[in-house]
């Protein structure tokens, strides 16, 4: 008696990541590999998060025939953190614009440096 093995209906269903890296010739998983490492790198530095978005689509041939060959393609977008320059403070003027200057304070009087000598006074 021969052992037999039970028929399955279930079916192989292969991996993502298989497909990644053979697409294109590889370039596609490279291209995200290095993507996601630059990613990491503004995420680290500025302290703030990003993401990675892979979109797969896939699209069936002209007359949707059975069988025929699909066209699918990966492509990636980065949404990654970037520095943020500090605020800067400003005044409204009389007219309403912004201004360094506050317009509340008095006009500052004139500064002018006093002469100077390297020479040393005994007293």
């Amino acid at each position: 008696m021969t052992p037999t093995q039970p028929e399955t209906d279930q079916k192989h269903i292969a991996e993502f990541a298989a497909l990644l890296v053979q697409h294109l010739e590889g370039r596609a998983h490279e291209q995200i590999s290095q993507e996601m490492h630059e990613l990491l790198a503004a995420v680290s530095e500025h302290g703030r998060k990003g993401s990675l978005t892979i979109t797969v689509t896939v699209e069936p041939p002209k007359g949707n025939y059975d069988g025929g060959p699909l066209a699918i393609a990966i492509d990636s977008a980065v949404k990654a953190p970037k520095p943020v320059a500090p605020p800067s403070i400003y005044f409204r003027d009389r007219d309403g614009n912004a201004s360094r200057h506050d317009p509340r304070q008095t006009a500052a009087f004139e500064v002018r440096d006093l002469p100077t000598s390297n020479e040393i006074k005994e007293i």
